[in-house]
């Protein structure tokens, strides 16, 4: 068993995502699953659908019309955004049990992952004009192994945090000498344990890939590692302000040719993360 599934089953004895999520990712990946199939999964956890409804009633959907039956909020909603949501949900949830540090915040990682899934939806449909359901899951999921090695191993994960500066060796340079693996590739196996797509597990595990300079900038892994860029750029840090990630010479030459668009990006992107923070309470 390698370092990184090491860690993973002792994650799993501690937590993983729920089995409704697990579910979900299922029937996402299914082509025959029904909004009716989604519908009576998710009715079997009530927490979900009581979180579901609040959703879809706030200001971020701006709906005219209170929406009271899950199976109108299945069907406004669709399928991949009730699984993101899902997902969200589950990880803040077990980053919400986790208590801070002097040198980590769970609170600052959760905030960097949903700026993270909230700039890679922007990037993806405003730029590439795509739907940005996948590119939020990137997001959202890319460091789901430092949560791994935070449950699995705090001591040695708070060694991490307090070795980790502006100017040293990188964060899997470091989880590489104290872990023997990195967040990067376990996230990767998770996902691929998940049944998570091959595009978003492969995008979670490059996501620190700093030697590739043929990366496309609309592939997941682009999007990921500019949505990282920009956010790090805004002060949305997952453990230490300041450790700014460097671009593939493909990605810096491609938001410099548009500038102007990711600048209002940058700028809108506070704001969305707000309305994400109103809606989880985070």
């Amino acid at each position: 068993m390698t370092s990184a599934e090491t860690l993973i089953e002792k994650f799993k004895k501690i937590r993983t995502l729920p089995h409704i999520v697990t579910r979900l990712v299922q029937l996402v990946n299914d082509e025959e699953s029904t909004l009716q199939d989604f519908e009576a999964v998710i009715r079997l956890d009530p927490a979900l659908v009581a979180r579901l409804l609040t959703l879809v009633n706030s200001s971020y959907f701006g709906l005219t019309r209170k929406v009271d039956s899950i199976s109108r909020a299945v069907a406004l909603l669709g399928m991949k955004n009730l699984h993101n949501i899902a997902v969200t949900d589950a990880i803040q949830g077990m980053l919400r049990s986790h208590s801070g540090a002097a040198e980590f915040s769970p609170q600052r990682l959760w905030l960097h992952s949903a700026a993270s899934g909230i700039c890679c939806k922007m990037i993806a449909e405003r730029i590439f004009t795509i739907n940005g359901d996948d590119a939020y899951l990137c997001g959202i999921l890319h460091d789901i192994g430092l949560i791994v090695e935070m449950a699995a191993d705090q001591e040695t994960f708070l060694q991490l945090t307090e070795q980790l500066a502006v100017g040293g060796p990188s964060i899997v340079e470091l989880e590489s000498q104290l872990f023997q693996t990195d967040h990067c590739q376990i996230g990767y196996i998770l996902a691929k344990d998940w049944r998570i797509t091959d595009p978003i597990a492969e995008a979670i595990r490059d996501h620190h890939q700093e030697n590739n300079g043929s990366i496309a900038p609309h592939s997941p892994t682009g999007i990921l590692q500019m949505s990282e860029y920009i956010i790090q750029q805004l002060h949305f840090s997952a453990i230490k302000e300041g450790l700014i990630p460097s671009l593939a010479p493909s990605l810096a030459a491609h938001i410099q040719a548009n500038v102007e668009e990711y600048r209002v990006l940058a700028e809108d992107l506070p704001e969305e993360l707000e309305k994400t923070k109103q809606m989880y309470g985070g």
